[in-house]
Order: C-alpha cells, then sequence, then structure tokens
C-alpha cells in the first residue's frame, strides 16, 4: 500500500499592523505633559545700533616728570612781537630728519687740550704716587682707583652731581622745557645730532650764558631763555652743542680732573710758604734772607730732578687759555655753519654790551682797559675777534 507525503502546516496570516492612536496623557496629574517645543533664538542685537563708551586712556608722563601724572604744558604761544622778531623761528619742524652716522669726535683742539693737561697729570701721578706711600703695600690700589676714576667724566649721576653743586644748574620746570626742547629739536636736527643723549638744565642767573660741561650736559641761564628770541636761543645751544661735538667739553673735564690733585699739591705749598715767610719776618732780614736761599734752593733741587717740568707748568695757563679761545671759534664756525650766524652774532652783541655794562658798574663808571696779560690769560676771544671770524657766513647769508 502506497503511503502519499505529508501535508505542511499553514501558516497563519500576517496581522496588518495598524497606525498607534495619539498620545492621550492620563488625567493623572503625576504624568509630565510632553516637553515643549524649542523656539527659534532671538536676533543677535546689532552693534551699530549702540556705540559704545571710549576706553579710558591712562595719562601721557611727560620725560623727567615721573612724579606728575598730567599732560605737559604746553609752550606759550608766541606774542606779534615774537613772531615778528627778525630772529624769530619757527620749531614746527615737519618731516624726516637725517641722523649722523658720527655723532662726535675729536677735533685738533681737544687732542691739544689734553696734551697740554700732561704736565699737570704727570705731577699729579707723583702727588698721588707720593701719598699712596702712606697704605703700605697696597699703595699701588689707590693709583689705580685714581687712574680709573676719569671714566666717571661719562657717568650720568656724576654728571648730574657735577651740574648741580659744582655749576650750580637746576633741572628745567615743566613751563621752561616745554620752550627749551622744541628749540633744542631743530638744533640738533639741523645738525644731525640725537638729542635724547644730552641733558638740558637751567641756571638761575640774570646774566646771558650757557655751558656745555662733561659728556651730555647743556646748560643756558634764566637770563638767556626768557630775554632772547627763539632764534637767538638757538644760536647759543648750537654753539654749545659745537663743543660737544668737538669733544672739547670732555677733554676739558678730564684734564681738570687728573690734574686736580696737582693743583691741590700747589696750593697747599703756597700756604706752607706764605706761612714760613711771615715766620722768617720775625728774625728780621737776615730771616728772609735765610728763607730767600731756602727756597731757590729747593725751587732749583725740584727743577733738576724733574726735568724742567715745573718750569712748563708756569706756560701751561696761557697755552691752556689760548687753546680755550680756539675752542670758542670753532663752536662759534659750528653754530654758523648750522645757519644761526645773524642770530648768533646778535647774542654777541648783547654779551658785549652787559660785559661792558658789568666792568663800567665794577671801577665806578670808568672806561676798562684790559692788560695783556689778562687778554693772554682770557678763556675767550674778545668781541671784535669772534665778530670777524662770523663774516664769511654773515656774507653768504644776505
Amino acid at each position: 500500500m502506497t503511503q502519499s507525503p505529508p501535508t505542511p502546516p499553514e501558516y497563519p496570516e500576517p496581522v496588518a499592523r495598524t497606525t498607534p492612536p495619539p498620545f492621550v496623557p492620563p488625567d493623572n496629574p503625576q504624568v509630565p505633559p510632553p516637553y515643549p517645543q524649542s523656539s527659534a533664538p532671538p536676533p543677535y542685537p546689532d552693534p551699530t545700533a549702540q556705540t559704545p563708551p571710549p576706553y579710558p586712556q591712562p595719562p601721557l608722563l611727560y620725560p623727567g616728570d615721573q612724579a606728575q601724572h598730567t599732560p605737559p604744558p604746553s609752550a606759550a604761544a608766541p606774542t606779534a612781537e615774537d613772531i615778528t622778531h627778525p630772529h624769530h623761528m619757527d620749531t614746527d619742524r615737519v618731516g624726516r630728519v637725517h641722523i649722523s652716522a658720527h655723532q662726535r669726535r675729536t677735533d685738533a683742539t681737544a687732542v691739544g687740550n689734553l696734551l697740554l693737561y700732561l704736565p699737570h697729570f704727570l705731577c699729579s701721578l707723583l702727588v698721588v704716587g707720593l701719598a699712596s706711600l702712606v697704605f703700605g703695600d697696597l699703595g699701588f690700589l689707590v693709583v689705580i682707583a685714581w687712574l680709573a676714576s676719569g671714566a666717571l667724566v661719562f657717568h650720568r649721576p656724576t654728571e648730574s652731581a657735577l651740574a648741580r653743586h659744582l655749576l650750580r644748574l637746576r633741572y628745567p620746570t615743566p613751563q621752561e622745557r616745554a620752550k627749551l626742547e622744541p628749540v633744542w629739536r631743530e638744533v640738533t636736527a639741523r645738525a644731525g645730532i640725537e638729542g635724547r643723549n644730552y641733558e638740558l638744565w637751567v641756571e638761575d642767573s640774570d646774566s646771558l650764558n650757557a655751558v656745555a660741561a662733561a659728556g651730555h650736559i647743556v646748560g643756558v641761564t634764566r637770563f638767556a631763555l626768557n630775554r632772547l628770541p627763539n632764534g637767538e636761543l638757538a644760536a647759543v645751544m648750537a654753539h654749545e652743542l659745537g663743543h660737544h661735538v668737538g669733544g672739547h667739553a670732555w677733554s676739558s673735564l678730564l684734564g681738570y680732573w687728573y690734574a686736580l690733585p696737582g693743583r691741590i699739591a700747589w696750593r697747599a705749598l703756597r700756604v706752607v710758604t706764605a706761612v714760613l715767610f711771615r715766620v722768617s719776618r720775625v728774625f728780621s732780614c737776615f730771616g728772609v734772607i735765610f728763607f730767600g736761599v731756602f727756597a731757590i734752593g729747593v725751587a732749583l733741587a725740584t727743577i733738576s730732578t724733574l726735568y724742567g717740568l715745573p718750569l712748563l707748568l708756569l706756560l701751561m695757563p696761557y697755552a691752556l687759555a689760548a687753546v680755550g679761545r680756539r675752542a670758542e671759534l670753532r663752536a662759534d664756525r659750528h653754530a654758523a655753519a648750522l645757519g644761526f650766524a645773524p642770530m648768533l652774532a646778535a647774542v654777541l652783541e648783547k654779551l658785549h654790551q652787559q660785559e661792558q655794562q658789568q666792568a663800567a658798574a665794577a671801577v665806578g663808571g670808568m672806561p676798562l682797559t684790559e692788560s695783556p696779560v689778562n687778554k693772554l690769560l682770557a678763556s675767550h676771544p674778545d668781541h671784535y675777534t669772534r665778530l670777524h671770524h662770523l663774516q664769511p657766513y654773515l656774507q653768504s647769508q644776505r
């Protein structure tokens, strides 16, 4: 009997999926409501709608016035009389300024000045060497320290102490600086010099004068600052800058410093000699004769021992004065080459009149005649000599 194959089971029909009904929250209050849809963010505020206030700027510090947190006072506007003055100068420089590659030099006058101080230096070295014997084996340190002390000439704090205590200078007030700095800026711009390398000082004096000292000091008197037109004040400052550029200021101070021990010893010797002479007068003429013979013997022994060096010291004041007069003419030439020849001539004329008035007042109104010795010892040339050397510059500007 044949058996038929088994019949496969029937699979159930798939149940059709239906869309679930919408969610209906129950009446139970503990069920949280659906999370609300987030809305679009508000637009970013327009930055042009409201301009923020400017950020406060810190107060400016004027150079040299660290203690004052206020802007520098502006220079007083020139009056109509100042503007119409023939020597008034416009200090509102606009444009580029050429700075020279060589800010200083040592001209022949500075070199000659150092050479003339050489005998003084040797005498001072002898004095310091004798004084160092007191310290025994450490005496050589005293000599070395004295030789190295010449570097203080270029030390800024030492220069400031020199200006304040020896030259009687002071720092200018903000009002004075506001008048000095534009003029100084014009002078240094014409010369191609970096003006910030120098310090401006003021002397409380009613005389027409100025000074160039040490390595970085330029000082003017209160009279020159307040009574001269700015063009003539510029001529004065250009003259003093010429001393610095030529090396006259630092060479003179360096020579004077190294000659100081010898000068002190010479003054002490003069005092001792004067005391001994007064003592010798007590013993009548014999004491005076004995003292004279003794002094001559000491002088001859000193001259022969030092190979005649003391005799050169007697001539040094005249030689140094001659070099000083040459330095003044070179500084005049420096100011004239910068275009200040007419202004400098006017300043020299005022200076000559002031000196004549002071000399006349000192001798009771009588005319003063200068002796030939005083002319040889004068550190500045006479008025007519300086004007004579300015003539080529004055004629070229006419």
